[in-house]
């Protein structure tokens, strides 16, 4: 997986995105059907995902106190398919923050076709994997987020 930007032409698609990762589709991520199989799209979504914790420090805040990000739900609305070769980006933002939750928006974009290919949510629950339940959102986390957030629309 790279993580360097996209095309230019790309760009404005990932306006209001602050995390971006970039990866190749893989011939092995087709299926019988010679397009990528609808798992990998949410494999791509995960390493946009993982990229944004690791971004503002929940990651690293989960090994500290044993309080990280738990995936409650996902879906994937499947615009267009993709096929080897090509290359995605996966942009992914935060919205919706709530005491112990937050949503996340994820697209996933075509270089070849140099639109996007699908679309996707995913809820987010912060838990305490140490006494097995849901948390509170650290407030020093809910601050890097809305502080990341604001960047992305400068």
């Amino acid at each position: 997986m790279e993580s360097r930007q996209p095309d230019p032409e790309l760009v404005k698609l990932f306006d209001g995105y602050p995390v971006v990762v970039t990866t190749l589709v893989a011939w092995g991520d087709m299926d019988a059907n010679q397009h990528v199989n609808n798992a990998v799209y949410f494999r791509y979504f995960e390493h946009a995902r993982l990229r944004y914790f690791e971004e503002v420090g929940f990651l690293k805040g989960h090994i500290e106190t044993g309080v990280g990000p738990i995936l409650a739900w996902t879906d994937c609305r499947f615009r267009r398919p993709l096929t080897y070769p090509d290359t995605v980006s996966i942009g992914t933002r935060i919205t919706d923050v709530e005491a112990d939750r937050f949503a996340m928006y994820t697209i996933v974009v075509s270089h070849a076709q140099k639109l996007v290919a699908a679309e996707g949510q995913q809820r987010i629950v912060v838990f305490d994997y140490h006494n097995n339940r849901k948390a509170t959102l650290p407030e020093a986390l809910r601050a890097r987020i809305a502080e990341f957030e604001s960047r992305s629309e400068a």
